[in-house]
């Protein structure tokens, strides 16, 4: 019954906003995902799309942790765990950690991420590595883009910069180079409209001349955060390819390999005692804002 009850928007007008986590915790919504739907979660059992649908709509930094939820929602907490892990699998929520990329120490925080589109384990084990693969368009492309939108409408405010539609289409490619850089809307048009000569004998010339020489400088890269996933399970750290569907072999019930033969290559154990490490001082740190 409370599933048929449960839907996308799930709360009463009168009830309260959703609780926040910390500063810094919280739900991460995960980058690059398609438009939001009515199908969304339609290949998820009741209980598991209400959820999610619920989900996705909370802001990121919301609280997801189990006690929060089993709070707001009509489920306890063992069927809460069960259905964010049964997510997990789907495709549609990661839980790890990730070290800052803004602080000089070393300070790892916990991390849930949600992906509206479900991701197989290739695209997680992409993401902990700050490479998320590209994805072919899934709807048709505008037939004029931003860049030619802004050329377009040049000469309704600026007449003297009016330019044909051919015009458009050959400058728009050196705006797009603009924005690849950072610039907005209007640091393109502050720039092509900004002390002009009177009068303009040639807009396009113009036009190229300025966008040309007033290139701003490429944005620095900025480094990807280092991020560890976890199992659902027992919230061991592991690599990706070591936690399909977010479950480790020995939750799985897999045996170890036999390794007796096969000694570890030492990146690969430094590698590994560098994930633990990390997850320790997280707990640790944890567990001493936890004290009173």
């Amino acid at each position: 019954m409370a599933d048929a009850q449960l839907s996308a928007t799930f709360l009463p007008a009168h009830a309260s906003p959703h609780p926040m986590a910390n500063p810094g915790y919280g739900k991460r919504s995960a980058p690059d995902q398609h438009p939001r739907t009515a199908h969304d979660f339609a290949h998820l059992p009741p209980r598991e799309a209400a959820i999610a649908a619920y989900l996705d709509r909370l802001p990121d930094g919301a609280d997801i942790s189990v006690k929060t939820l089993a709070k707001t929602l009509p489920y306890g907490q063992c069927a809460l765990r069960t259905a964010l892990n049964r997510l997990q699998q789907a495709g549609h929520l990661r839980r790890g950690r990730e070290r800052l990329a803004d602080t000089e120490s070393v300070r790892w925080i916990t991390r849930s991420w949600f992906s509206r589109t479900a991701r197989d384990d290739d695209w997680w084990a992409a993401f902990t590595r700050g490479d998320v693969p590209d994805e072919p368009p899934d709807r048709p492309r505008p037939t004029r883009s931003r860049a030619h939108i802004l050329l377009a409408a040049l000469g309704r405010e600026t007449p003297a910069l009016s330019l044909s539609e051919a015009e458009c289409a050959r400058l728009a490619p050196l705006v797009t180079d603009w924005y690849a850089r950072g610039a907005t809307d209007a640091d393109v048009t502050r720039a092509l409209t900004s002390g002009l000569p009177t009068p303009v004998h040639h807009p396009a010339g113009l036009i190229h001349n300025r966008l040309t020489t007033k290139l701003p400088p490429e944005k620095p890269t900025p480094r990807p955060p280092l991020r560890i996933l976890e199992c659902a399970e027992c919230g061991v750290p592991g690599r990706p390819e070591a936690l399909p569907g977010g479950i480790c072999g020995a939750c799985r019930g897999e045996r170890a390999p036999d390794h007796h033969h096969t000694p570890l290559q030492a990146s690969s154990v430094h590698a590994r005692a560098a994930e633990i490490r990390a997850a320790m001082a997280v707990r640790r740190h944890e567990r001493t804002e936890a004290k009173p």
